[in-house]
């Protein structure tokens, strides 16, 4: 891994030493936004391009790439093969960070939640309408619950959050899977949509008696409170950076992308997820330059270096385990360019 972050430094070397600036632009995940705004930020001074990131969901970020408006997308959820091949050309995924989908809520008489994947289900099914429902009482004993009506918040836009929602609940509820079911947009029976991570929080923060699925980050943002799930080993888990962490505890295939919600790992909280960027591999397309493509090499190892995985520690993500390092750095180094290896 040490040859692709000493590329990353020449690269930086060679803009800031002199050289014609370059713009980067990418858009995705509103998931990793918070971070990847800042490591951009940082990644732009230190080496004089300019990088702008949009977050307009992981479905956007997708088609954007397809469409090649962009020099990278941003997705909390990897591409399937197919969406792989419809893409027409390789495309690598380079794990950024990890995170967490949380179950927020805004409840002023409740400071600690336990939630399963049945109650989260009957939830978003409309079963349960009500917060002194018993099946949610039994389940917190001792917590005396409002007899307030539940506001089921979720998302409006395709969402790599949702996809990561709807694949755990589908792992793990049998009656989601079949009212509900899996993937970026989701035909939800009861609820407010909302646009984006930042709107779902919104609603949430704003709307007493809700509970919507955000990113980790967002809760922790805007000081919402989150429930502790119920994972495989039969343990409440609350997100944090140890037990998002706890999820990543397995092997990692050279592309990168495999999914770790639902993790048998007794500490793991069980929405845990890679937030990935996508590439395309071969990156003289569209009359770019190969100071275009060096630029975007430097910046996805300025990503996963230790500088740039220590800002998303400071951002709230849990910064990647050094197997997966290797890996997502494995991935970088093989970019080309008219089809040599950059250099």
């Amino acid at each position: 891994m040490k040859h692709v972050f000493l590329f990353s430094a020449l690269c930086l070397c060679a803009v800031s030493c002199g050289g014609d600036k370059v713009k980067l632009s990418g858009a995705g995940a509103t998931f990793p936004a918070p971070f990847y705004n800042i490591v951009c930020k940082a990644y732009s001074q230190a080496s004089g391009n300019e990088v702008s990131y949009g977050g307009i969901g992981s479905g956007g970020g997708i088609r954007s790439l397809a469409d090649k408006t962009v020099d990278f997308g941003g997705t909390d959820v990897f591409l399937s093969d197919e969406e792989m091949a419809a893409l027409g050309a390789d495309v690598i995924h380079i794990p950024t960070a990890l995170g967490a989908v949380v179950l927020a809520y805004n409840l002023k008489e409740v400071n600690e939640l336990r939630l399963t994947p049945e109650l989260i289900s009957a939830i978003y099914r409309g079963e349960i309408r009500q917060w002194d429902d018993p099946r949610i009482q039994a389940a917190n004993p001792g917590i005396a619950f409002p007899g307030k009506t539940i506001t089921p918040v979720y998302r409006s836009d395709g969402s790599g959050t949702t996809a990561v929602f709807s694949e755990y609940m589908s792992k793990t509820n049998p009656a989601w899977e079949e009212a509900i079911g899996q993937g970026k947009s989701l035909p939800f029976p009861t609820g407010v949509a909302a646009k984006g991570n930042p709107g779902v929080a919104g609603v949430i923060a704003g709307t007493e008696g809700s509970i919507g699925y955000i990113g980790s980050e967002y809760a922790l943002a805007l000081n919402i409170p989150s429930a502790a799930l119920l994972n495989r080993e039969g343990r409440f888990v609350k997100a944090a950076n140890q037990s998002i962490s706890a999820s990543a505890r397995a092997d990692v295939p050279p592309d990168t992308r495999t999914s770790i919600t639902d993790s048998p790992e007794p500490e793991a909280y069980p929405i845990s997820t890679f937030t990935w960027i996508i590439v395309y591999r071969e990156q003289s397309y569209n009359k770019r330059t190969e100071a275009t493509a060096k630029a975007l090499a430097a910046l996805l190892s300025y990503i996963i270096s230790d500088e740039g995985q220590e800002i998303a520690a400071k951002t709230y993500y849990a910064p990647l385990p050094q197997t997966v390092r290797e890996a997502a750095a494995a991935q970088v180094g093989s970019l080309t360019f008219g089809g040599k290896e950059l250099r």
